[in-house]
């Protein structure tokens, strides 16, 4: 092992934003874990991911302290760059009362919500010093608002506040990704018509759809030397459909 390896662990790297990020750190020769809850996917997905080292793949559910204390002892003795992409929004519930809506808020939080939390505590004491770096995968959801999805990226948010707080004396860094829609991902189940492509294109200011290459790029740059002077932000990489504030 050279003194410039780098460890990284992306959460939901099994597919879409998550493959390709995963993908874009072992192709600069970076040591890449990749975590989710299917392990055929992501044994595919590291299988097909080509860089100067294996990708690992290892199933864990997020969502569960117990599983992640589980699985600790197979993850990196030191991290230099947490990805935070685990989550998606579950299908519409149907129409019923507070039981339902409890259902689905709770359903979100668990999907979205506690996964980069619980990571990222799990791993705090592992974080390179300086130079670590925690990136989380937001959405355009949590300010135009998406009922509860919305508001669960909308905590994320809040949260990375407070975790850039954290981090800042240990010369570490916090910072949300924001993407918009991003075609070839799992999150709208299934492959947009062309109808439904146009009508996002429009929303663009650049006249395009995302590819989960464009959101890679973006946490590649957020992860780099180049960035440590970045923190507590959130980086809008939408193609315009939501402008800065």
């Amino acid at each position: 092992m050279s003194d410039r390896d780098r460890f990284v662990v992306v959460s939901g790297g099994g597919t879409g934003i998550g493959r390709a990020t995963a993908a874009r750190f072992a192709q600069q020769g970076d040591r890449v874990t990749i975590l989710g809850r299917r392990q055929e996917v992501l044994s595919a997905a590291a299988a097909g991911i080509r860089g100067t080292h294996p990708v690992r793949a290892l199933a864990v559910d997020l969502s569960r302290p117990e599983d992640i204390e589980a699985r600790l002892g197979e993850l990196p003795d030191r991290v230099d760059v947490v990805v935070n992409n685990a989550g998606g929004r579950g299908t519409p519930a149907e129409a019923g009362g507070l039981k339902e809506v409890a259902e689905r808020w709770r359903r979100d939080f668990d999907n979205n919500v506690l996964p980069a939390v619980l990571l990222t505590e799990a791993l705090l004491p592992r974080l390179a010093s300086p130079g670590g770096r925690v990136i989380t995968i937001g959405s355009v959801a949590a300010l135009r608002g998406n009922g509860s999805y919305g508001a669960m990226k909308a905590a994320l948010q809040a949260w990375n506040h407070t975790l850039a707080g954290q981090l800042g004396s240990r010369g570490a860094t916090a910072n949300v990704v924001v993407p918009g829609y991003v075609a070839g991902t799992e999150f709208f189940g299934g492959p947009a018509s062309e109808e439904e492509l146009a009508r996002r294109r429009a929303q663009t200011l650049v006249g395009r759809v995302g590819e989960p290459a464009d959101v890679a790029a973006a946490v590649a740059f957020l992860a780099g030397p180049d960035a440590g002077y970045i923190t507590g932000e959130f980086f809008n990489v939408n193609g315009g459909t939501l402008l800065g504030r």
